[in-house]
Parts: C-alpha cells; sequence; structure tokens
C-alpha cells in the first residue's frame, strides 16, 4: 500500500477532479459515506446521539456529510462548528446549506462550558476539526476542545486524521485527538502510520473515495508500508549467506552479545566474530555455530590498526560484513573502521559507533561499489546529515530520499515503526514494533535479525525490511506477555523464537489483518 505526504494527495485530488471528472462534491460525499459507514458498523447509529465538531475547511465538510447520513439513520447529530459559517467553501458549502435545511441542530462553538455539557451526554464525538495540513501548534479553543474531547473519554471517530497530528510527520502539534477509529481518504498519510500519530488514530480506515488504481497506485508515490519477505526454509551450512562481525571493546560486553544472540536466535547460521581478545570470553558459549577471531587490542581495549589485513582477509570470505556494536570511539579504531569501509569489497552494514566514522567520511561510502545499510538512531541520523534532530523530525523522508540516492546505500531510521530508503528513493514504513521497544540494545538485535535474514538466503534489500519487521514482531510479542510496559533488548531476543515461528505459520494472517493495521471501506 502506497502512504502519501499531505501534498501529494492534494495533488491527487486534484488529478481526480480535473483529469477524471470526478467533482469535489462526489469526493466529499465519498468520503463523508465512508465515514458513516465505519461508524454504522463498527458502533451502529439509530438512537445514538452524536456530536459532529466541524473546523471550516473540507474536513469540516466531511464531518457534515457523515451528519446528515447519521441523521438519515435515525442517530441525533448535532452539529458544532469551530469558526464562522461564512468561511465554508465550494462543497464543504454546499453540505452546510444542505445540513442547514434538515432538522439538525447546528450552532458555532461559544465556550466550553457549553460544548463540555453537550459532550457529557453524548454517545459519540465525530472529530471533523483540523485535518491533515496542520503546521503548527494548537492553541486556544482548539486547544480547549481537543482536551475536552480526549477527557470526556467518549468513543471518537476522527476524520482523516485525528485533530493536532501532523499529517507529514506524524508529530503531536502541542495537543491532539485520540480517536477510538480514524477514516483516511485516498491513501493513508505519513502521518497515520508513524508514531506518534500511527497510536493517536485508533483502528485505521481507507477508503479510496473513488480514485482509480492508477491514480493511487502512480509510481511517482515512493512512499509505501514495508512487506517483508517469506522466510526460506533452513539451509545447510555452507549454502547460506556467511557472516562477518566486527565488534566489541574493552568494557562493552552487552552489545556484541545481543548481536549473537539475536544473530542465532533469529536464524543465522555459521558466522565469524571478530572482536577483541577480552571480549569474546563474555560472549563465546553462545553457540558453536559463531566461530570467534580475537583481534588485538589498543591500550583502551578497542580494536586495533594491525587487525587490518587479518580482517580485510577474513571478510574476502564472506557474504556481509557488519561493524559497529561498540566498537569505541577510539582514534585508532576509528580510522580502522574507515579502511575497512572503503577496502571491503562485500556487502557491509553499519551502525552504533561505525556511524560517527561514516558521518565523517561520506566519500567513502559513495565510492563504495557493493551494497551499503546504514541503521541510525534520529540523534546518529543527525551527524550524518549535519542538521539538529528538530529540523530532521519535520522533513525526514525528504531527508531520508536524498540521503539514500546520494550515498547509493540503504538508510534505516530506527523508530517504534522504523523507516526504510532505498537508492531508488522508495521508503518503506515498517508497521511492527511499539515505543517501548525504543530501549538499550535494542539496536543490536535489530542488526542480529538483518544480519539472520540474510543468512538465511535474502538479498540484502529484502534482508533489510524483513528483519526490521521480525524485530518489531518480536517487540510486539514481548508487550503481548509482559505485565509492565518495559521491554528489554533481552526479551526481544527471548521471543525471537516465536516471532519467527508465528510468521512462517500465519505470515499472511499476521500481514493483512495485524500489521498493516489499515482496513479498508
Amino acid at each position: 500500500m502506497k502512504v502519501s505526504r499531505v501534498q501529494e494527495m492534494r495533488n491527487l485530488d486534484k488529478c481526480a477532479i480535473e483529469d477524471y471528472g470526478i467533482v469535489g462534491d462526489i469526493l466529499m460525499e465519498n468520503a463523508g459515506q465512508a465515514a458513516y459507514f465505519v461508524i454504522l458498523d463498527q458502533i451502529g447509529i439509530k438512537g445514538k446521539d452524536f456530536i459532529i465538531l466541524c473546523g471550516s475547511g473540507n474536513n469540516g465538510g466531511d464531518g457534515l456529510v457523515a451528519a446528515r447520513k447519521i441523521h438519515s439513520q435515525g442517530g441525533t447529530a448535532r452539529v458544532f462548528l469551530m469558526s464562522d459559517e461564512g468561511k465554508f467553501k465550494g462543497s464543504a458549502r454546499k453540505n452546510f446549506e444542505i445540513v442547514s435545511k434538515l432538522p439538525i441542530e447546528v450552532r458555532k462553538v461559544e465556550d466550553r462550558e457549553t460544548l463540555r455539557s453537550y459532550i457529557m451526554n453524548c454517545d459519540v464525538i465525530v472529530d471533523a476539526i483540523l485535518g491533515t495540513g496542520i503546521t503548527r501548534e494548537v492553541k486556544g479553543k482548539y486547544r480547549d476542545i481537543i482536551n475536552l474531547i480526549n477527557k470526556s473519554k467518549k468513543l471518537t471517530v476522527s476524520i482523516d486524521i485525528p485533530s493536532g497530528i501532523n499529517g507529514d510527520t506524524g508529530k503531536i502539534m502541542g495537543v491532539a485527538v485520540r480517536a477510538d477509529y480514524t477514516i483516511t481518504y485516498g491513501l493513508p498519510k505519513i502521518g497515520n502510520v508513524i508514531y506518534p500519530g500511527f497510536e493517536y488514530c485508533g483502528k485505521l480506515y481507507v477508503t479510496h473515495i473513488s480514485f482509480p488504481p492508477e491514480l493511487y497506485n502512480k509510481p511517482e508515490l515512493k512512499i509505501e508500508i514495508g512487506i517483508p519477505s517469506p522466510l526460506p526454509k533452513n539451509g545447510h551450512k555452507g549454502d547460506i549467506g556467511k557472516v562477518l562481525f566486527i565488534a566489541g571493546a574493552k568494557g562493552y560486553h552487552e552489545s556484541p552479545y545481543y548481536l549473537v544472540s539475536s544473530f542465532l536466535k533469529a536464524g543465522g547460521d555459521y558466522s565469524r566474530f571478530a572482536a577483541p581478545h577480552s571480549v569474546i570470553p563474555f560472549i563465546a558459549n553462545e553457540d558453536k555455530k559463531i566461530a570467534f577471531v580475537h583481534l588485538t587490542e589498543t591500550k583502551s581495549g578497542s580494536i586495533a590498526m594491525q587487525n587490518k589485513d587479518q580482517l580485510l582477509e577474513i571478510a574476502e570470505q564472506m557474504d556481509l560484513v557488519v561493524i559497529g556494536s561498540g566498537v569505541s570511539l577510539n582514534k585508532e579504531t576509528q580510522e580502522l573502521v574507515r579502511i575497512l569501509a572503503e577496502e571491503i569489497e562485500r556487502p557491509l552494514l553499519f551502525y552504533n559507533d561505525s556511524i560517527t566514522v561514516i558521518s565523517k567520511n561520506i566519500e567513502v561510502i559513495r565510492s563504495r561499489a557493493e551494497p551499503t545499510v546504514l541503521i541510525a538512531n534520529l540523534g546518529e541520523m543527525s551527524s550524518i546529515v549535519s542538521k539538529d534532530t528538530a529540523e530532521i523530525e519535520v522533513t525526514i523522508i525528504d531527508i531520508l530520499q536524498e540521503m539514500a540516492k546520494t550515498l547509493d546505500s540503504i538508510i534505516v531510521l530506527k523508530a517504534a515503526h522504523s523507516l526504510i530508503s532505498y537508492p531508488d528513493k522508495t521508503v518503506r514504513i515498517n508497521m511492527s514494533g511499539n515505543p517501548d521497544m525504543i530501549t538499550e540494545g535494542s539496536g543490536d538485535v535489530l542488526v542480529g535479525c538483518i544480519a539472520a535474514m540474510f543468512g538465511l538466503g535474502l538479498s540484502i534489500e529484502e534482508a533489510v525490511v524483513t528483519g526490521v519487521f521480525i524485530h518489531g514482531l518480536s517487540a510486539d510479542i514481548t508487550a503481548e506477555n509482559k505485565e509492565t510496559d518495559e521491554i528489554t533488548a533481552q526479551n526481544i531476543i527471548d521471543y525471537l523464537t516465536i516471532a519467527l515461528k508465528r510468521y512462517r505459520e500465519r505470515g499472511n494472517e499476521i500481514l493483512n489483518h495485524f500489521y498493516h493495521s489499515i482496513y479498508y471501506v
């Protein structure tokens, strides 16, 4: 499924109207009717009391259509306008005029207390206030009303996106409606499917509002839901991708441990793990499938430059090289990482400390012939692109697309719903995972999962999207079974075997009904 920016959806609307003759009145009718059908199916209408809060734009117009449909089905619809009725234009204006002729109570929101009385006595709230285009913090009357909606605990249905969520970033603009159901139009917007916006949508429905498939599947729309690959059957040693891990420093034992453990639990087979001599005893008992390479240490206990030739020789025998888990910021070790990045002629995956090297030596990545994968959190991404995190959050998709293209690399931004960007500017949004999994060591587990998927025989492109998915799936299974919100890296590792089994046995069911978390109407 494609996912759109706010402006891309406006362009689709314009194309539907100008190229296909699907006029705005039809689009608005389809939008309001879709909301009505969800309400009818999920909540019921007859005999129930509805408060419909309408802004002055098309979002409010969609709410007016829903109010009319609710009235026709025997529900009590009361419309509250957030601004003067004279601000309605076009199709929204027509629908306001129709509703005004019906025995539907329509009044302007004058004060919070009057509205509070109505809300506390209603059954359902329909939020048609702000829509997807909000770019500034919600203040004043709008902030008060949204807080009132949330405090009421009433069943709430949002039109297109919960009011207060930025449609392009998923960010809460000061305050936002927490909906039980959201009906979004044309395609889901970025803000519908990434956190925290995703969490505020409740159960998310999509209606194409009569757009033809060739419109909403246009190749120019580069953002889409990430679909993991089917897992290959386990092969025999030597038949599948061999991985070399270069990681660790004295005193940094947990990260390499999480990396090795997750790789094995996620189905990884024979590999080699190169680490300083002092690190290896802490992880050597994990599994005999791991062949350890004892490396000479610097005075501070990190990987010394004199290991270069040995590492290059071993890398030539492998199919994928992973660098990063706790290699430290020692100057000598960082220079070694730079040289390895330049000279290893195999697919390379960088994360953690090695990202610091990459951020200072971008030209090394640009010049690589073999595939490169960079896995970073928001802070690490900031160092790569030399922008502060606040600026990145506003234009994160644009930055990922440009960086992946410029570096000819696959970029993974770690998050509750991670973003994966490819050199052709495709961005895939992973739908597994949750906010509680963002914990120390989780990144090591993620890398172990990706390496395991490659080891099972997937291409590097498939291994990334599938590894990210399996990592999130294990975190979600952890959340199902934990009594507290805390999810540790070890928890995720512990449930990896179950995650793999569940995905092998019920993959289509999981993808269609759970991880898309998106329903059609």
